[in-house]
Order: structure tokens, then sequence, then C-alpha cells
């Protein structure tokens, strides 16, 4: 994998060059069906615009009233699912990142409220943090201060799966046993854990820059650059909620 996006991994990007190439034997592709950057750029603000007004709507609505738990978990999962779907039909993703912008926004603007009630203030902190890393890392990117070596991807790829097998066992055993996961609470040590994981997060973005660019200069199918603007949000999003982990265990202190 060249991400731990499983938007923007290898696999998946060859399958859309195989299908690119069984399409030039039977007709020329011109720029105009192929993967541009303006056009991932334009599709990523799509669904961005998307999912905030999404969120906005699950924002009001819980400050008038609303139990933002329920669209927060149903947005969740319908996410999820049709991540996964795009995950294994790339083609259909014109159709399935709409979509997946419109529930994620449910669930950020559900999780965002229940954040805000307990920490006034957070959200914007929260949404500055993320805008302020995805800046940074777009200009390091950019400007190649930052290099994507396959060295690069091997480590970010290997933290990232540890974080997600660490999150996810903890999960377990929080759910069928007494146990207290080290991340939870506000100490020094779930602090510390909670800082590695938003770098990790971070270093994705160079991954799904560099995979994004690839597949412009490949001449990926059309569809490719919702895939890829999907994936970007995926990653933004995990971010978003890491930054507001973060400063919600600062603000108990």
């Amino acid at each position: 994998m060249n991400s731990n996006n499983p938007f923007l991994n290898n696999k998946t990007f060859s399958t859309a060059v195989s299908r690119k190439d069984e399409v030039h034997q039977a007709t020329l592709i011109d720029d105009n069906q192929a993967m541009t950057l303006s056009g991932t750029i334009n599709r990523s603000l799509i669904l961005f615009l998307l999912l905030i007004a999404s969120a906005t709507v699950i924002w009001w609505a819980t400050f008038n009233g609303l139990n933002p738990i329920v669209p927060a978990f149903g947005g969740a999962i319908v996410g999820l699912i049709l991540v996964v779907i795009a995950a294994f039909k790339p083609q259909y993703s014109p159709y399935l990142a709409p979509g997946y912008a419109l529930f994620e926004g449910l669930f950020i603007g559900g999780v965002s409220a229940i954040f805000e009630v307990q920490y006034p203030g957070i959200v914007t902190q929260a949404v500055g943090a993320t805008f302020v890393t995805f800046a940074v890392c777009l200009g390091l990117y950019k400007y190649k201060i930052v290099k994507v070596t396959e060295q690069f991807k091997s480590v970010v790829v290997a933290a990232t799966f540890a974080i997600a097998t660490y999150y996810l066992i903890s999960w377990v055993f929080s759910m069928f046993t007494s146990f207290t996961p080290v991340h939870y609470g506000n100490s020094m040590m779930s602090i510390g854990i909670s800082v590695f994981v938003i770098v990790i997060a971070a270093l994705n973005l160079f991954l799904d820059f560099d995979r994004i660019e690839k597949g412009v200069e490949e001449q990926m199918p059309k569809f490719m650059e919702w895939y890829g603007a999907m994936g970007l949000m995926i990653t933004l999003v995990w971010l978003y909620i890491e930054f507001l982990r973060l400063l919600s265990k600062l603000s108990k202190k």
C-alpha cells in the first residue's frame, strides 16, 4: 500500500490504470476523459461543501433540542458502508463520494456539537488546527521540502496500521471488560498518544497528495478524481477528530 487510506492504495490505482488501458484499445482517451489535478481539487471542494452543509444542519438541530447521538452514529455507519463499496467499486465514486460527504457530515456535526457543549470553543480550535495542518503539509509537499519515498511510505503505513490495531483492541477490551485504555483520560501518556496519532494522520496527507499526483501523471480515468477527493476527505476527517480529542484532553487540565 502506498497509503493507509483505502482509497489511495496501490491496488486500486493499478486497477484503474488497467481499465484505462482497456479503454485505450477501443477508443482514444482525450484530456476530458482523464484524471486531472484541477478536477480533483474541484471535486474535493464539492465534497467539503456537502460535508459542511450536512454538519451545519445537525449542529443547528442539536442546539435546538435534537439528540445528536442518533444522526452521528447513523452517519458514521452509512459513511463506512459507502467507503467499503467505493474501495471495491471505484468507478461508482461519482455517486458514492457525495453520499459519503453528506453522511459523514452528520457524524461530524453530531460529534462536534457534543464536544462543543462540554468544551465551548473547541470546535473552532479543531477546525483551525486541521486547516493549518493541511496547508502546511500541502506547502511542504508542493515545494518538495518533504519527499515521499518508499521508506517514508512504509514507515507511515506501518505506524497507521499499529494505531488502528491498538484502537481496535482497546475498544474490544473496554466493551467486554473493565479495562481502561491508556489513551483515555488526560494523563501525559494519553496526551502524548494523541499527539503521536495526529502526527501520523498529518503524514498520511503526504501519501494522499503523492498518490493523487501519480494518478494525474498516469492519466487515470475521470472517475478517479472523485475517488481521490473522497480519500483525501477521509484523512481530513480523521485528523479533525483527533484534534478534537487532543484539545478536549488539554481542556481538562
